[in-house]
């Protein structure tokens, strides 16, 4: 059975969407959640789904080995970051490189980096006048949003689109292609 640790910072739609889809798999499991938010609602999601969840604060992530001590324990073959907006530490990266994967909620490389996440990122794309956005599924590296590109998916952005209305599309992408690609990842 392939591991995955899903890691998440906010509500966890995307998190519960991912857990769901491999709920009943034969060969891929979410064995754990973890949040930097003691009270975000991903770890209710995941609780409720029968999954284990923790929170963590940032002496444990970035200060001392107790996450990374955590995430050898449970033996990951993939970490998922969904809708998680710490920098991963470099200790995690070396401990699981090839093995941490990002969803972003643009086209990278536009509209990544420090900063960029939710409804930053999509203010930015309709200020911008752009015709399309989307999503972006990445490895993870020491750096926001630099890691290899694994897959994109777009949609159209109308005359009358605002940020809002534009975040509703993406969370629909996120919905349909992360747990796909999760899965394509696992079983290359």
């Amino acid at each position: 059975m392939k591991r995955i640790v899903l890691f998440a910072s906010g509500s966890g739609t995307n998190a519960q969407r991912i857990i769901e889809y491999f709920k009943d798999h034969t060969d891929i499991e979410v064995v754990l959640v973890l949040s930097n938010k003691p009270k975000a609602q991903v770890l209710e999601r995941a609780t409720r789904l029968k999954v284990s969840a923790f929170s963590f604060n940032r002496t444990a992530f970035y200060d001392s080995s107790q996450v990374l001590d955590l995430l050898k324990l449970n033996k990951p073959d993939l970490i998922v970051l969904a809708g998680f907006l710490w920098l991963m530490p470099e200790s995690i990266i070396k401990a699981f490189s090839g093995k941490i994967i990002n969803i972003h909620p643009a086209l990278l490389p536009a509209y990544g980096g420090k900063g960029m996440y939710g409804s930053h990122v999509h203010e930015a794309v309709v200020a911008a006048g752009e015709k399309e956005s989307g999503i972006t599924i990445h490895e993870v590296t020491e750096e926001y949003d630099r890691g290899s590109i694994l897959f994109q998916a777009k949609t159209a952005l109308t005359k009358e689109e605002t940020p809002v209305s534009l975040a509703a599309k993406i969370h629909e992408l996120e919905y349909e292609h992360f747990p796909q690609v999760i899965e394509t990842f696992l079983n290359k």
